[in-house]
């Protein structure tokens, strides 16, 4: 049988391609025939053709971001996350084939009643992943241009070089941040009607000092909004045109621009006064309390749910930061997220006798992996032997986030692993850094090398 399929993950960058291949993989393996679609960080690859849609037997999307479904009106369609396109791919390929839900097009006017009661929910989560993975890139560029302009300029950007990078970091695609962020999410939820009034809130947001949870707030309020108008408006025949271009984004972003100025404005300023003041209060035994926390969330489950959850808690604390400064939390997210594929890598060195050349092999490759900030690296390790590897890497991983909050390590930017250590300015004490990656690789190297056997 014939299959297309979609693959997505919030940043774009690993598991994306990680589920594709393991479905690839699988489909033959089952005598099937699969073409899948990546949405990565870099746009669509491989890239679905009608002919490929229309000779499918079944569509399957395995993402954790919203995927516009439109082109597959009248086939045989099942959905699920990019996780189980890695870890159950044989099982959601049956699933797909089996599926009795066929999705229908209610853009195009097509009646959906038949199918309103098996239409799979997209979960809240999955509209925040569709808006964060749009926003990584704008903090990403944004965070290197503004650490460029301190190499050139010095802490205050002096000198035109040193202007023009803070203005395109700092001016326009921080500037970004929060309109991308809140008008992906509306846009996920219900579709091109939402992403004017989700960008609306966003950028309130940012006006009003809301912060990173304001444009939260205003994005999912922005995309339902635009969904609830889109569903209890009804227009005459002749004047449904106006529904899309004039009336839903109106409407949707008056009712948004207003409850974030009268309502939701000030609580979430002094609100995210509060947590900024709470994190720079920070020293100590708190500090590394916070990073061991931190630490053991971004390996527990190798940017999952629980991984995404303290990396989102990093890429906010970025947003609060004066010219010049650095984030000690996400300095320890993003240490610790490098561990468990450095030391994965590590243990395939010191103890060969414990893996399969496969495995050795992959090991070479997790050194990139983990040096990039690619936490996924450490995957096949933990696929095939969950209950030593997840335990060795989440210590090493709390560690290094605990001795990063001590040395008082921070960070400019949201991503870049070992790559923006050469930038000036992108990483306060560098040295100490190294030290507290290192320390949490040995430990977790040294730990899962001894618990695994021959």
């Amino acid at each position: 049988m014939k299959l297309v399929a979609i693959t997505s993950c919030s940043t774009g960058i690993a598991h994306t391609y990680m589920a594709a291949e393991k479905l690839m993989m699988e489909a033959k393996s089952m005598g099937h025939e699969i073409k899948v679609e990546t949405q990565g960080s870099i746009g669509a690859e491989n890239v679905l053709t009608a002919e490929d849609i229309a000779a499918a037997d079944a569509v399957l999307i395995a993402a954790n971001t919203g995927v516009n479904k439109e082109r597959f009106h009248g086939k045989r369609l099942y959905e699920t996350n990019v996780e189980d396109g890695i870890n159950k791919a044989g099982e959601i390929i049956e699933k797909a084939l089996a599926s009795t839900y066929i999705y229908k097009n209610a853009e195009a006017g097509m009646d959906t009643s038949a199918v309103q009661n098996t239409k799979q929910k997209v979960s809240v989560y999955k509209h925040l992943m569709a808006g964060v993975s749009y926003m990584i890139p704008f903090v990403v560029a944004g965070g290197i241009c503004i650490a460029l302009s301190f190499a050139f300029g010095g802490i205050h950007s002096e000198g035109p070089i040193a202007q023009a990078f803070s203005m395109i970091g700092g001016g326009v695609c921080m500037a970004l941040m929060f309109p991308i962020l809140g008008g992906f999410i509306g846009h996920s939820i219900s579709d091109r009607p939402g992403l004017l009034p989700g960008m609306v809130g966003g950028m309130l947001a940012s006006t009003l000092n809301a912060g990173f949870l304001g444009a939260l707030i205003g994005g999912f309020l922005g995309g339902y909004a635009a969904l609830f108008l889109k569903k209890v408006i009804k227009m005459p025949k002749g004047l449904e045109g106006l529904m899309p271009v004039l009336i839903v984004p109106f409407l949707s972003s008056v009712i948004v621009g207003l409850t974030m100025i009268f309502i939701i404005g000030t609580p979430f300023k002094a609100l995210n006064v509060w947590i900024t003041e709470f994190l720079n209060s920070l020293s100590g035994v708190n500090s590394a309390l916070l990073g061991l926390i931190l630490g053991a969330m971004m390996a527990v489950d190798l940017a999952g749910p629980i991984g995404k959850a303290a990396y989102f808690f990093g890429v906010a604390s970025l947003t609060t930061l004066s010219p010049g400064e650095t984030a000690p939390v996400m300095a320890a997210v993003m240490a610790s997220g490098m561990v468990p594929p450095l030391a994965m890598a590590l243990s395939t060195i010191i103890a060969k006798d414990r893996y399969t050349t496969d495995q050795i092999e992959s090991g070479k490759t997790a050194w990139i992996l983990g040096a990039s900030f690619i936490s996924e690296g450490a995957i096949p390790f933990a696929a095939a032997d969950p209950v030593r590897v997840l335990p060795s890497v989440t210590i090493g991983a709390a560690v290094t986030g605990a001795l990063s909050m001590i040395f008082n390590c921070g960070l400019a930017v949201p991503h870049g692993g070992a790559f923006v250590f050469v930038i000036p300015g992108a990483v306060s004490n560098l040295p100490f850094y190294l030290v507290a990656i290192i320390v949490g690789t040995i430990i977790s190297g040294v730990l899962v090398s001894f618990l695994k056997k021959r």
